[in-house]
């Protein structure tokens, strides 16, 4: 795409402890022509962890949009980058387990905030109770450790840290840290799981990745009525009519894009390219 003129040349702040920069910055240097930087020191933890010892304080969204805003407030810069993600099952797909992206941008000095979005079943999120070592480690091989991490935990509820141990890449720790989980259990059992956090978790990043490059195209969609980036789906209407009968289905007939900034609407037809629905959608025809 070509470079936007209003972000060329200026700082970006990727919000993040957890080497995230690494999927992110050179997707936003080499399309939008900023300069990524990560603020120092800065503990992204005290906005939720994924073993569930710090609650998340918002939602996805509101949540990235808090990152987003500390690390403008830390560094003084205009443009910032937060990623968040979530695992539940897939929202077409009730029955398969799904990873969320969200890479949220915010530029204060235009009033701009631009969300990417990627929704993958790509994940190897998983748990399980293990008694022994040697089924942790029957765990450890179906995850794809040790190039994906792990986590062990006393108990599947510990919220206390000191039994909670993570970024675990080695066969020696994984034993070492099993072991001395076991000789502290009460139950005789421990709880494992894959560490999802972006830097021990090579799927993850390469969703964060598409998250990202979703984000670009966003930003390249310009409201054709005052050129601000970021003209966005707000509403799918459905009524796509049947290719047999022609009554409306339950198929999108239309997506509804607006303008965050001077509210301009637009209505595009026929999404997917298609004009009529099969008829195997439609309740006249296959009720």
């Amino acid at each position: 795409m070509t470079k936007n003129s209003l972000f060329t040349g200026r700082v970006a702040v990727i919000a993040t402890m957890h080497k995230k920069e690494e999927a992110i910055a050179p997707i936003l240097e080499s399309e939008l022509g900023v300069q990524c930087i990560v603020p120092n020191n800065f503990n992204t933890d005290i906005f939720g962890t994924f073993t569930r010892d710090i609650a998340r304080p918002a939602d996805q969204i509101a949540t990235a949009r808090l990152k987003a805003k500390k690390a403008l407030e830390i560094t003084g810069e205009t443009i910032a980058i937060a990623s968040e993600g979530s695992f539940a099952p897939h929202p077409d797909l009730p029955f398969v387990a799904s990873n969320r992206e969200i890479v949220f941008f915010i530029d204060t000095l235009n009033e701009l905030e631009i969300i990417g979005q990627e929704i993958s079943t790509e994940t190897n999120f998983n748990s399980q109770s293990v008694r022994t070592v040697e089924e942790a480690n029957r765990f450890a091989d179906e995850i794809g450790f040790p190039a994906h991490g792990l986590v062990v935990m006393l108990d599947a509820k510990s919220s206390n840290s000191d039994e909670i141990f993570k970024g675990i890449t080695t066969e020696a720790k994984l034993r070492e840290i099993v072991t001395f989980a076991l000789s502290k259990s009460l139950t005789g059992k421990v709880h494992i799981e894959t560490d999802v956090r972006a830097l021990y978790n090579p799927i993850r990043m390469q969703n964060i990745a598409k998250a990202t490059k979703n984000l670009i195209k966003k930003i390249s969609q310009i409201c054709p009525n005052c050129a601000c980036p970021g003209f966005d789906a707000i509403a799918q209407r459905r009524g796509l009519p049947c290719g047999l009968c022609n009554l409306p289905t339950s198929a999108i007939r239309s997506i509804v894009y607006q303008c965050q900034k001077c509210s301009f609407q637009q209505e595009k037809l026929f999404p997917h390219g298609v004009t009529t629905a099969d008829p195997a959608q439609c309740m006249y025809c296959n009720p």
